[in-house]
């Protein structure tokens, strides 16, 4: 599956473009044509961005994406050094709408987490099935270079992406009221309307098999037409310093994407990319157990709490 089935396409090239490169590519000219051109872009972009301000988010998203479909595994030297000078501009961009460089460097983090996530859920070939519930429920696995091992889980949820977005963003501190898997969620700094830096504690798994973990996360929620993406990856707050007697685990990328049921739009097709590092000493397939469980429970969870907020909605309405 190609990136735009999560992204829409109002962050893909722009149509002018594409034509060009894909002429160039059709007629089997060296793809050093498509670099030429991305160069040109980004320098175009450095004038374009002062005289027409709302062109540069569209832009830099563009750029992104385009470069991270051109680099592939392993991306070569030029690659590195267009990334690098999309960075600093996407850097400057921040400074003029008022960062300081630790919201900057924070806005960034989360930039790449969602970046990632959506590199690694657009590959559809590698996935392992671990388990699938008797409600259709499932979750696959997948290894990975420099990351390791992933899960993700596949489910259709009876709720509409807004309202779940409502219920995972705007109320992410409230999760420890309705999932038993985690103690605590508090926001320890938000950046902007889409940046904020979590503390996260969870729940010893029955029997203390693994004990309590706690996370520092930087989250990146963002919308796109209908679909909604919540990402995120383990960072460091100097309010948050690793706890005593806690064993501080590492996350990410993470993300969770909801978009509307091609069949229903009332409904959600809920996809969750699960990465972590429990650290400590846990057999593998004690955690790969703990991991896949972890995500159907979450999942049937989310379900319990949204039936109740319908059943409380009818109750006021009455």
């Amino acid at each position: 599956m190609h990136e735009s089935a999560f992204f829409p396409t109002e962050v893909c090239m722009p149509p002018q473009i594409r034509a060009t490169e894909n002429k160039w590519r059709n007629t089997g000219q060296s793809q050093t044509c498509s670099y030429c051109l991305f160069f040109l872009a980004v320098s175009f972009a450095n004038i374009m961005f002062s005289c027409f301000p709302g062109l540069r988010r569209n832009a830099l998203a563009a750029i992104h994406y385009e470069l991270n479909r051109l680099a592939g595994p392993g991306p070569s030297n030029w690659i590195s050094q267009v990334r690098r000078r999309s960075s600093l501009l996407s850097s400057r961009i921040q400074e003029e709408e008022g960062y300081n460089e630790e919201e900057i460097s924070y806005v960034k983090q989360g930039e790449d987490a969602l970046q990632k996530a959506i590199s690694i859920l657009s590959e559809q070939d590698g996935w392992t099935v671990e388990t699938v519930a008797a409600n259709g429920d499932k979750v696959l696995s997948k290894v990975l270079p420099d990351i390791g091992k992933v899960f993700k889980l596949e489910v259709v949820l009876e709720q509409r992406p807004d309202n779940l977005y409502e219920e995972l963003v705007e109320k992410m501190e409230l999760m420890g009221e309705w999932n038993p898997n985690v103690k605590q969620v508090k926001i320890l700094q938000k950046i902007g309307q889409d940046t904020m830096v979590t503390h996260e504690v969870s729940a010893e798994t029955p029997g203390n098999v693994v004990g309590p973990r706690d996370f520092v996360s930087v989250r990146c929620a963002k919308r796109r037409g209908s679909t909604c993406f919540l990402a995120g990856m383990s960072t460091q707050h100097p309010k948050m310093p690793e706890q005593k007697g806690v064993i501080r685990a590492e996350n990410g990328p993470t993300c969770i994407v909801m978009k509307p049921c091609a069949e229903d739009p009332n409904k959600t097709k809920f996809t969750w990319l699960l990465s972590l590092d429990l650290k400590g000493w846990i057999p593998k397939t004690i955690i790969n157990k703990v991991l896949s469980q972890t995500q159907v429970d979450f999942a049937n969870h989310l379900r319990n709490r949204m039936a109740n907020n319908d059943s409380m909605e009818m109750a006021h309405a009455c």
